[in-house]
């Protein structure tokens, strides 16, 4: 049993080290506007954060061993009975499932929240060991574009739909929709402010667009034979194709101009200040003030957008060609390192 406890002990230390990559979500633009600005009004908003963090955290901790690898390890079939029945708890999740569960006994909460909490786990825990949901087998999904910058959009596009934020903002432009198709009718400024939140919910990612690139990533991107705002450009293209959908059942207008405005603020530190990101994990911001002014402006800029005239839009169109151009060229001087 000795190598048991030996893998056991591997994994517990590689689960914490991958624990503390969660406190990304402390830099984030969504959850910062929750917390400051919206206060306890915010607490739907923390749940939906909590509910797309509950499945990366419920993931099966020998999925951290590759198959392969497992596989040529001198383990008896004992072995590997006690590595499958003890690894689960390694995961902190699995003891607070248990807590709710002598919590639903005592009769504190509900059996049927115990019951939707466990179900959640057991979900990530169960769908993380299904190959029919591999990202290798969805990522063939994302479709073709014109013109030279294809393989670049596809890729961007694949980098951005394994961020938390994108389904942070999935969850709730898909919630707006249902309540439109099935729930009474809401003023139209509720969905002004939920285009917002949408918009908001991916504008971390707008401030780090090389993040997901890996060390050198910049200094790759410089070597191929395009300009600076050619490279953004793709970047933008596939930020703009994840954000409009996403408000299409809200206020799109506003929501593309938000989008705009978030990019054009983006462009600065995602050139100047490059941070890497994790994958699965919520995009960090480059920091809490450069995040609150980003999201006063998109809120600015959606609502000109809504009240005023659709023409304010092509101010926001015009600020992101402006801010692609700069960067572009801040991108073309800097040394390739």
């Amino acid at each position: 049993m000795a190598r048991v406890f030996a893998i056991l002990r591997a994994l517990a230390q590689a689960f914490r080290r991958d624990q503390k990559s969660f406190q990304s979500v402390a830099g984030n633009n969504f959850f910062l506007v929750s917390a400051f600005l919206l206060q306890e009004a915010g607490g739907f908003l923390f749940l939906i954060m909590g509910l797309v963090l509950l499945f990366p955290l419920s993931t099966d901790p020998l999925r951290k061993i590759p198959a392969s690898r497992l596989a040529l390890w001198p383990l008896e079939k004992r072995e590997h009975w006690v590595l499958r029945a003890v690894s689960p708890w390694i995961n902190p999740v699995s003891w607070m499932v248990v807590a709710l569960a002598v919590w639903a006994a005592r009769g504190k909460i509900t059996p049927g929240l115990w019951a939707l909490g466990a179900g959640l786990f057991a979900a990530g825990f169960l769908l993380s060991d299904l190959r029919i949901f591999s990202t290798q087998s969805l990522w063939r999904l994302v479709p073709n574009f014109p013109g030279p910058l294809n393989q670049l959009i596809r890729k961007n596009l694949r980098e951005m739909l394994s961020t938390l934020d994108f389904y942070c903002a999935l969850i709730l432009s898909l919630l707006v929709l249902v309540y439109r198709l099935l729930g009474p009718p809401l003023p139209p400024e509720a969905f002004l402010a939920i285009t917002v939140l949408v918009v908001l919910a991916l504008s971390s990612y707008a401030q780090c667009l090389f993040g997901l690139d890996g060390a050198g990533g910049l200094g790759r991107y410089r070597l191929l034979p395009l300009g600076g705002w050619q490279i953004l450009a793709a970047k933008d293209a596939a930020f703009l194709l994840v954000a409009i959908p996403l408000t299409l059942p809200l206020s799109p207008l506003a929501g593309t101009g938000a989008a705009m405005v978030a990019l054009a603020l983006g462009h600065e530190p995602t050139v100047h200040l490059p941070r890497a990101q994790t994958r699965w994990r919520f995009s960090t911001g480059a920091a809490m003030v450069f995040g609150l002014v980003q999201a006063a402006l998109m809120a600015m800029a959606a609502s000109g957008i809504f009240f005023s005239s659709p023409l304010v839009l092509l101010v926001c169109v015009a600020a992101w060609l402006i801010s692609l151009w700069h960067y572009g060229r801040e991108m073309d001087r800097a040394p390739i390192v």
